[in-house]
């Protein structure tokens, strides 16, 4: 049973059972955990918006260009931690995974 531990926009935590295959958008938004995933997990809105735990951060593969793009024009960019959910399958390797819900735009 692989997980992934959840700091939602309130602050609270959560550990859920994340389902190996399906992206971390999917997870989240299935547990509904604050993810608006606008445009269905096509990397074109950045309503999936969340930071990787610096513990993760370097084991997941780069972000791609459009992915770079959206999250730089979030107002609560980070450099090292943005990601796009939509854009990060939920594989064995990440069973553990911490991320945050980004706020709101």
């Amino acid at each position: 049973m692989a997980v992934i531990h959840v700091t939602n926009r309130a602050g609270q935590k959560q550990t859920i059972t994340g389902k190996l295959g399906h992206t971390i958008m999917e997870n989240l938004r299935d547990n509904d955990l604050d993810v608006e995933a606008i445009c269905g997990g096509c990397c074109s809105c950045a309503t999936c918006h969340v930071f990787i735990d610096d513990a993760w951060a370097g084991k997941l593969s780069p972000r791609s260009a459009d992915e770079q793009e959206l999250v730089e024009q979030t107002n609560s960019f980070k450099p090292l931690n943005s990601r796009l959910s939509c854009q990060i399958k939920f594989t064995a390797p990440l069973d553990g995974i911490v991320v945050t819900v980004a706020p709101a735009e």
